[in-house]
């Protein structure tokens, strides 16, 4: 399922297949884990965007492009997940990384 978090179109089914397993099962797997699918994809493709907004390859990229990128469709809709998730917005996270790698150790 990681493989294909960047997917707009990612689906269960498309998930049980490619794992050889019915729907049901897949769900019946997340319900033991305690995780909705919908929510096993917000969590997995924030934390990329996160990584990412955090590499400093990334810097040139826009926060709606990187949100894209790891399937979410909505730039507000990306930035008010973030905040609830990581209790700071997307740009305020990437500012702090930033200030984080230049400022002074010690």
């Amino acid at each position: 399922m990681r493989a294909h978090l960047a997917e707009h179109d990612l689906t269960a089914a498309r998930i049980a297949r490619a794992h050889h397993i019915s729907v049901r099962y897949l769900y019946k797997m997340l319900a033991q884990s305690g995780i909705t699918l919908g929510d096993w994809l917000r969590a997995n493709r924030l934390e990329q965007c996160r990584r990412e907004l955090g590499h400093p390859q990334a810097r040139s990229m826009t926060i709606e492009a990187i949100a894209h990128r790891w399937g979410f469709t909505s730039a507000s809709h990306f930035s008010r997940v973030f905040k609830e998730a990581y209790g700071v917005s997307p740009r305020e996270w990437r500012k702090l990384v930033e200030q984080r790698a230049v400022s002074p150790s010690g």
